[in-house]
């Protein structure tokens, strides 16, 4: 059974200050998210599920539905504020989303095999995307869940902080925890961490998740508990984020299974600042004149 990819692409952007999900960086117009199509279809994946907000669902579809006509199945997911918060709540006061942990369960419908989970603003590179098919097409221990890590010092923004996924791996390879940190940045050559004021440095090799994880189904059911909870604590918090670092964070603590770490050599980048976007640009453009893209992805 192929594997089902799950594209995070509901996020507002307000550091970017635009629908950066839609914007182009390839040196044809193309998307960030064009290209983790294309290494998701060489790879093996038979499914793709963008998670979207209901007012850029229109305009998703209109760019990326002709693209994938024939090539693979894709489907499109609402993520909303209302979206499995318990009906005795009743009407959720809040525009941002509520996270990735909650984007991911706003796919439950429409995923019935094992799957994998992006941002759709990350390059993650085509050995990524092939060593987490293989894993999911061949690994049948339903609790047995996965991870691509990156090294902290190649995932940096040269124009303001990150968000990244602190994490640290056991001697069998699984992960032991996850931490989301949510303002990082490099400074005087060190790289450093802020959290109420205070910075804690961080070695340049740290392992990090950039949100690309492969999941069982059975994640499902255990985010769906989680976040229940998590919105009658936060449901006055209205910046409040589920993380997937909380739902993966529950699944070890709890004995629920465990999470394969697999360490990628690919290169990642990605963009947070409009002043990111011609680093991207510039990165994309030599892939194409190697050869790993064709001159135009859907010809």
């Amino acid at each position: 059974m192929k594997p089902t990819l799950l594209i995070l692409a509901a996020g507002i952007g307000s550091r970017y200050g635009g629908i950066k999900q839609l914007d182009q960086f390839g040196p044809n117009g193309e998307t960030i998210i064009e290209y983790s199509l294309y290494d998701a279809i060489r790879s093996g994946f038979g499914k793709v599920v963008f998670i979207v907000r209901e007012e850029i669902k229109d305009s998703a579809e209109a760019l990326f539905a002709p693209k994938l006509k024939g090539k693979i199945d894709y489907d499109f997911a609402i993520q909303g504020v209302q979206s499995y918060v318990p009906e005795d709540l009743g009407k959720v006061d809040r525009v941002k989303p509520w996270g990735t942990g909650h984007a991911t369960l706003c796919a439950w419908k429409q995923t019935d095999t094992p799957f994998a989970v992006i941002n759709a603003d990350d390059f993650y590179g085509r050995e990524a995307f092939a060593t987490m098919a293989e894993f999911l097409q061949n690994d049948s221990d339903d609790t047995q869940h996965a991870m691509i890590s990156y090294e902290l010092k190649r995932t940096l923004s040269e124009n303001g902080t990150v968000s990244r996924g602190i994490c640290v791996e056991r001697e069998d390879h699984n992960l032991e925890s996850v931490v989301e940190r949510t303002k990082i940045f490099e400074k005087e050559g060190a790289i450093y961490f802020e959290e109420n004021e205070e910075l804690t440095e961080l070695a340049p090799e740290t392992p990090v998740s950039m949100n690309f994880w492969g999941f069982k189904p059975s994640m499902f059911a255990i985010t769906k508990d989680l976040f229940e909870t998590y919105a009658r604590e936060n449901l006055h918090s209205p910046k409040a984020e589920f993380y997937i670092p909380t739902v993966m964070s529950h699944i070890i603590k709890n004995d629920l299974g465990n999470c394969r770490v697999f360490k990628s050599a690919s290169d990642w980048f990605g963009v947070t600042y409009p002043e990111d976007k011609p680093k991207v640009q510039a990165s994309l453009s030599p892939l194409h004149e190697s050869g790993e893209y064709p001159d135009k992805l859907w010809e």
